[in-house]
C-alpha cells in the first residue's frame, strides 16, 4: 500500500494544479435532521417470512421452495428464500446498529401491508387469517421496541392495508393499527413517524385491494389520518411514500401503477413529512422487468449512475412545492438497487454510492436517509449470517462520528472527484471535507490551508471486495468490545493533500474557523 501511495503521489505531481478548499469561508446551505443516516428493518425480518433469496454466486439467485403463503403477490415465488426472524436482542447487531446513530428504524416494507398482529400472548397461529399474508407477535414488536431504545433509533412504520382491515365496501379499517399502537404504549414505546403503507404507487403489487387507485387512496387517509391523530397524536404522519415515477423503475407505466400526482390530489394537505424511496434499478433478480432497470458494476461510479438520485429527488421535491409546500422530506427508503441488490452491493464499489447519495441529498435538503437494509440480503449493511460490517458500514459509521447537521457548499473540486463539506460535530467553528475519488486509476490534490485529520477508506484487494481499510489498516470488530473503537485520523499539514485512486477520503479541519459552524448547532 505504501508503493501503492508513492505512486499515486507521482501521478498528482503530473496533474495540473490542483484545487484548493477554504474551509473558512465555505458557506452554510442548509440543515438536516439529527437522525439523517437512518436505515430499515424490514417487517419481514421481524417476523420471518419469504424474504430476497441470496446469490449463490454471480449469476441467479438461490431458488427458494415453493409452497409457503407469499406476502407479496405479482412476483415470482422462486426470488424467495423463507427466513427465520431477525434477533434483534443480538448483542453485537445492537452495538454496530447503535454505532451509526442516533438514527430512525423503519420497520415496514412491502410485507407489512399485510401483516396481522396477534395481540396476545398465545402462540401465533399456524398460518395467517384470511386478508393476510404474515403475522407479527406481541414479543416480535416489543423486541423491535427494546431494539430502538437500546440503539437510539426511534421507530418509524406504516400499517395493514391488505383486505383484512377493509370493511364491506373496501374502505380500510383501524382494526389492526388500533392494536399496534395500544401495545406499543402499553410496554412504553413509541411510534415516531408512520407512512400509511409501504408504496402506494405499486398498491397492486403491494397487497391493495384488486382495481385500488388514487380515489381509493384518498378515501383510505381520510380515515386514517384523522384516527391517527387521535390515536397518536405526536406521531408525524409521513407520506406518501411513493417510487420510480421518474426513473427506471418505470413506476408511471406499469399496469395498475398510480401517480403520486392523482394520489395526493385526492388527499390534500395531510403529511407532516413528505417521503418518498428510491432505487436507481433493480437487482438481477428482477431483470424481467426490462433492460433498462437493470446496472452493472462497471457502471457503478459513473455519473450517470450516482445522479440517479438527484433526478428523482427533484422530481418529488416538484410534487412536495405544489402539494405539501414547505415539508420536510425523507427519503425512507434506498439501496444499491431494489430487488435485495446486486451481488456487488455488500461490496466496497457501492459505498462510493453510499456516501455520494448522503451528500448530495444533504445539499438538496433531504431531511432523513433510510437505507435498506441494516442486515437483510446483499444490499445490507450488515452481514446477517456472520454480523460482519460491510464496507459501506464502516463509512456509516465515519459520517455518523464527522458529518454534522449542518450543510455547507463546499466549492469546486478536482476532476474526478465529488466534493461535499458538514460541520464537524462538536468543535466550533470546525468542518469536515468529504472527498470521493472516482477515478480508478488517477489520484487527485487538493490543497488544504489548516491542519486536519485524514480518514481514508480503500481497498488494496479491489473495489469488488468485501473488506476495506482506513488508512491502510483493514478494519476488523473486535467482538469483546462493548462499543465501536474510536479511531484517530492521520494528522496531516496544511498543503497538498494526496487523494488515492478509487479512495473515500473525510478530512476533519477542527481549526477551520468556519462562523457557520457553531458547536450548539452540531
Amino acid at each position: 500500500m505504501k508503493i501503492f501511495l508513492a505512486l499515486a503521489v507521482v501521478v498528482s505531481a503530473l496533474a495540473a494544479d490542483p484545487v484548493s478548499v477554504n474551509p473558512a469561508k465555505m458557506p452554510k446551505v442548509g440543515t438536516v435532521d439529527e437522525r439523517f443516516q437512518s436505515f430499515n428493518v424490514e417487517m419481514v425480518e421481524v417476523t420471518g417470512g419469504r424474504f430476497w433469496a441470496p446469490y449463490r454466486d454471480e449469476g441467479k439467485p438461490v431458488e427458494a421452495p415453493t409452497g409457503a403463503k407469499l406476502a407479496v403477490p405479482a412476483i415470482d415465488p422462486s426470488l424467495f428464500r423463507t427466513r427465520q426472524p431477525l434477533d434483534l436482542s443480538n448483542p453485537r447487531l445492537r452495538k454496530l446498529a447503535a454505532g451509526i446513530g442516533p438514527s430512525y428504524v423503519r420497520v415496514s416494507g412491502t410485507w407489512a401491508n399485510s401483516t396481522y398482529f396477534q395481540d396476545s400472548d398465545g402462540p401465533a397461529p399456524a398460518t395467517p387469517p384470511d386478508g393476510f399474508g404474515g403475522v407479527l407477535t406481541r414479543a416480535q414488536w416489543k423486541g423491535v421496541v427494546d431494539f430502538s431504545q437500546a440503539v437510539n433509533a426511534k421507530i418509524v412504520t406504516s400499517f395493514t392495508i391488505s383486505a383484512g382491515v377493509r370493511d364491506a365496501n373496501g374502505v380500510w379499517t383501524p382494526q389492526e393499527a388500533s392494536k399496534l399502537l395500544s401495545y406499543t404504549k402499553s410496554i412504553g414505546g413509541n411510534i415516531a413517524a408512520a407512512e400509511f403503507f409501504n408504496e402506494p404507487s405499486f398498491a397492486g403489487m403491494g397487497g391493495a385491494p384488486k382495481g385500488y387507485d388514487a380515489a381509493a387512496y384518498g378515501r383510505d387517509i381520510a380515515v386514517w389520518v384523522p384516527f391517527v391523530r387521535k390515536a397518536a397524536p405526536a406521531m408525524l404522519v409521513v407520506g406518501p411514500g411513493s417510487v420510480g415515477e421518474s426513473g427506471a423503475l418505470g413506476a408511471g407505466q406499469m399496469p395498475g401503477a398510480i401517480k403520486s400526482d392523482d394520489m395526493l390530489r385526492a388527499t390534500g394537505r395531510v403529511v407532516d413529512v413528505f417521503s418518498y424511496h428510491f432505487y436507481g434499478g433493480v437487482s438481477r433478480r428482477c431483470a424481467n422487468m426490462g433492460a433498462a432497470a437493470q446496472t452493472t458494476p462497471e457502471n457503478a461510479l459513473s455519473e450517470e449512475w450516482l445522479s440517479r438520485t438527484d433526478r428523482d429527488a427533484d422530481f418529488y421535491k416538484g410534487l412536495r412545492d405544489r402539494f405539501e409546500p414547505g415539508k420536510p422530506m425523507w427519503l425512507t427508503e434506498t439501496g444499491e438497487t431494489a430487488c435485495g441488490g446486486n451481488p456487488w452491493a455488500a461490496t466496497f464499489i457501492d459505498t462510493f454510492r453510499y456516501v455520494d447519495q448522503l451528500g448530495r441529498l444533504a445539499k438538496r435538503g433531504i431531511q432523513v436517509v433510510a437505507h435498506n437494509t441494516l442486515t437483510a440480503s446483499d444490499y445490507g449493511l450488515i452481514d446477517e449470517q456472520t454480523m460482519t460490517p460491510r464496507p459501506s458500514y464502516w463509512a456509516a459509521v465515519l459520517w455518523s462520528r464527522l458529518m454534522g447537521k449542518t450543510v455547507l457548499d463546499a466549492g469546486p473540486a478536482p476532476a474526478g472527484v465529488h466534493q461535499y463539506a458538514h460541520c464537524l460535530p462538536g468543535r466550533e467553528g470546525g468542518v469536515t471535507v468529504l472527498a470521493i475519488n472516482l477515478d480508478q486509476t488517477v489520484a487527485h490534490s487538493l490543497g488544504v490551508p489548516k491542519a486536519s485529520e485524514r480518514f481514508t477508506l480503500s481497498s488494496p484487494t479491489g473495489l469488488r471486495s468485501v473488506s476495506v481499510e482506513l488508512n491502510d489498516t483493514r478494519l476488523e470488530l473486535n467482538g469483546d468490545e462493548e462499543k465501536l473503537p474510536k479511531w484517530k485520523g492521520v494528522k496531516t499539514r496544511a498543503g497538498l493533500l494526496h487523494l488515492p485512486p478509487a479512495s473515500i477520503t473525510f478530512l476533519a479541519i477542527p481549526e477551520a474557523g468556519n462562523a457557520g459552524c457553531a458547536i450548539t448547532d452540531n
